[in-house]
């Protein structure tokens, strides 16, 4: 009798034991997940912005973009010209300003 107890106790510690290894697993497997994905998450700053500029900046880009189109629409006569390199400018801007200033956090 005492053997068939002991039998079944070893029979469900085992079950037991698997199952704790089969939790142990999945929540590895979520906290890993979880971290990684915290990792691909952007991180944003008190004001909700991704990257911070000085307003002397941001300030300075728009200056210096006026003048670069206020340029090309004073230089060239030509009107579909005018209108593309103002298109180029626009574009070009974000990177350029990523380029000479960099990005910081």
């Amino acid at each position: 009798m005492s053997k068939e107890r002991a039998k079944r106790r070893a029979e469900r510690l085992a079950v037991l034991e698997r199952d704790k290894a089969v939790r142990a697993r999945r929540t590895v497997r979520r906290e890993r997940r979880r971290s990684f994905l915290r990792g691909l998450k952007p991180r944003f700053g008190r004001d909700g912005r991704l990257y911070h500029r000085s307003r002397r900046q941001r300030i300075g880009i728009v200056v210096v973009t006026l003048l670069a189109i206020a340029a090309v629409w004073t230089l060239i006569p030509d009107l579909p010209l005018r209108i593309i390199l103002t298109a180029m400018l626009v574009l070009a801007v974000p990177a350029l300003v990523v380029v000479v200033l960099g990005r910081r956090a």
